[in-house]
């Protein structure tokens, strides 16, 4: 598999940020991969998750992780699709807002299409939500994507943590 599972530590490092803003929070795991992260944010509070990946196999785990865990359908959205597709998607569909969007592509993709629509589609991001971008710790992320701001910066072994806010 290609699927590059976030580690543990990184997992923990990133939920203890959020803490504050987890509960009740709707919380988009955008290339979820295992689902790890947000399965991880169903069990610190968040509301309800959409879990959006690509790959069908990937969903399915998913999908046997959550009722494993006898996590209720009402508590999360499970959706097959490619990040930038889903995104122009949910605009047009005036799907509900998310409060945190964890967007975690493989390493080599071109990650600022996609944080372009995050700052331009507000029915994405209310004013006070955020982005928070996993990628390599070499990997130059730009300060502002398309209306988001940089604002915090971690990195974690291989990897990093790039937080993002509408500027």
């Amino acid at each position: 598999m290609q699927t590059r599972p976030t580690s543990d530590r990184l997992r923990e490092t990133l939920f203890n940020i959020l803490a504050p803003r987890i509960h009740g929070a709707r919380f988009l795991d955008l290339c979820a991969g295992t689902g790890a992260v947000g399965i991880e944010a169903l069990s610190r509070g968040a509301e309800h998750v959409t879990f959006v990946d690509q790959s069908r196999r990937m969903c399915a785990l998913i999908e046997a992780n959550l009722e494993a865990l006898k996590i209720g359908s009402d508590e999360y959205g499970l959706i097959t699709a490619d990040a930038f597709e889903f995104l122009r998607r949910h605009d047009k569909k005036a799907g509900k807002s998310f409060d945190v969007i964890y967007f975690d592509p493989p390493y080599e993709a071109d990650y600022g299409a996609v944080l372009s629509i995050f700052g331009l589609q507000r029915s994405l991001l209310p004013g006070d939500g955020i982005v928070i971008v996993e990628h390599h710790k070499k990997k130059t992320m730009a300060e502002a994507y398309g209306g988001l701001c940089l604002y915090r910066q971690l990195k974690q072994g291989d990897s990093a943590l790039s937080f993002y806010r509408p500027g």
